[in-house]
């Protein structure tokens, strides 16, 4: 298992077109990720509308746990994603 949290640097938060980018990547990786943000239940990573309902705006916190498959790359994917994106 592999867990790394990061921080949301864009204005909006998670909208829909990084989110359902985001999904579309964690999607394609052999890994299983789940996304969980303080005060609310993890979800899974290919759920588009749970990680919609999570609400993450701008200066949140969310915190990635990839279990399975090659966890370094993809952590590694889904932070670069993350860097580049929000």
């Amino acid at each position: 298992m592999k867990a790394f949290s990061y921080t949301i640097k864009d204005e909006v938060g998670i909208h829909a077109r990084p989110a359902g980018n985001l999904v579309k990547l964690i999607k394609e990786l052999g890994s299983s990720v789940t996304i969980e943000k303080e005060g609310k239940p993890p979800v899974s990573g290919t759920a588009l509308m749970k990680l919609m309902g999570l609400g993450v705006k701008c200066g949140d916190t969310i915190k990635f746990t990839i279990e399975g498959g090659d966890e370094d790359a993809s952590a590694a994917a889904i932070e670069e994603f993350m860097n580049a994106n929000l």
